[in-house]
């Protein structure tokens, strides 16, 4: 029921047009605001990309647009009320306008303003964010392909973490070694700093590679994402910097024994419910879902700085989408994570998952077990 979507996160964009660039204004001055969108009208096949006069040759490089329109250079970056006297000119207003109110892009006061200048066009504004994502969630034979290739660069990088692993190297050593060998396979930048973790720190799952220097016996965490034309495809695994405590081993091999479980489990259209209620009952009958962490996981494809986190999440700690299904073109990563005994760490193993028309299948190549580095 909408007439005109205003689209301003960077992963619709894109999505639309192919657009992307390395600075969208998510926190600049506020002389240079981030008002820059895609317009798309019910009625017309043609999408208008509305950008900065900065920008007028990037659009041109990096997008499929065949009507990109220019802020007046007067304006500098705050295209607003451009914006509304164009869509006005050719017809497009007044209407019911969607916008993308769940983006960090535009930020709050941005948004207002935008929304305020459409009002008073003559225009209903609501919120279509979550049309926009769930459109967005099911993938195309293309963009699969696209996943596909991120996660063979995912695995490169995986096993240049492993090469470089060794007690004596600082956590940004091996981060460095794994961006720089999913660069060389032509991996793109991924939209989450990638961590390495080491020891007891790799406890915590969302710290970051520092310049701890990694001694024998830690447990290290590897977390990535191979990138291809921004569809991020997320891994990680876990090693241990020599013989692991035998406790520690027989932790991580229970929980190995899970993606046994998942792979006879999964297909196309498979209940979440199902999901949730198989895997609890399997690690209660290991005896290890006390010492759960994050359970679950979240949709991958398109996504820019600050998050890969993608729109639809399943948790196996709670009812979250309980009644979904994994319907054919859904891509989803699974994080199995269990504390180790001893207060050794975590272990942090990731897979994706591609739920296709005929099969469901895992997309990494890279063993599950814990990676002992002798």
């Amino acid at each position: 029921k909408l007439d005109v979507l205003f689209l301003t996160s960077p992963e619709a964009i894109n999505w639309v047009s192919g657009y992307q660039c390395e600075w969208y204004q998510a926190q600049s001055p506020r002389v240079w605001p981030a008002t820059s969108g895609i317009a798309v009208h019910v009625n017309h096949d043609k999408f208008i990309l509305f950008d900065t006069e900065r920008e007028a040759v990037l659009s041109r490089y990096c997008s499929v647009s065949k009507d990109s329109r220019v802020f007046p250079p007067d304006t500098m970056r705050d295209g607003t009320s451009f914006i509304v006297d164009e869509l006005t000119a050719d017809g497009w207003l007044p209407g019911t306008v969607g916008m993308e109110f769940w983006s960090y892009r535009p930020n709050r006061e941005l948004s207002l303003r935008a929304e305020a200048r459409f009002t008073a066009a003559g225009a209903t504004v609501v919120d279509a964010t979550q049309l926009v994502r769930d459109l967005r969630g099911v993938k195309s034979a293309a963009e699969m392909e696209c996943i596909y290739e991120a996660a063979r660069i995912a695995d490169i990088g995986l096993t240049a973490a492993a090469e470089a692993l060794r007690p004596g190297v600082m956590e940004l050593e091996v981060y460095g070694a794994m961006v720089y060998a999913m660069a060389c396979a032509g991996g793109e930048n991924a939209a989450i700093t990638q961590p390495v973790l080491s020891g007891k720190k790799s406890a915590a799952a969302h710290a970051m590679s520092s310049r701890r220097i990694m001694e024998a016996g830690d447990i290290v965490l590897v977390d990535c994402s191979g990138v291809v034309k921004r569809y991020h495809c997320n891994m990680a695994r876990t090693f241990s910097l020599g013989e692991p405590d035998p406790d520690v081993l027989l932790q991580t091999q229970k929980s190995v024994e899970s993606m046994k479980v998942i792979q006879d489990m999964i297909r196309p259209n498979l209940p979440v419910r199902e999901f949730y209620e198989t895997m609890k009952a399997f690690y209660e009958g290991q005896g290890i879902w006390q010492d759960r962490g994050y359970i679950g996981g979240y949709e991958m494809g398109i996504a820019f700085h600050p998050d890969w986190v993608g729109n639809f999440v399943y948790d196996v700690n709670s009812d979250v989408n309980i009644d979904a299904l994994f319907v054919p073109g859904t891509v989803v990563n699974y994080e199995n994570q269990f504390f180790l005994p001893h207060e050794a760490g975590l272990f942090f193993m990731i897979e994706t998952m591609a739920f296709l028309k005929d099969e469901a299948k895992f997309l990494s190549k890279f063993p599950y077990d814990l990676g002992i580095i002798e």
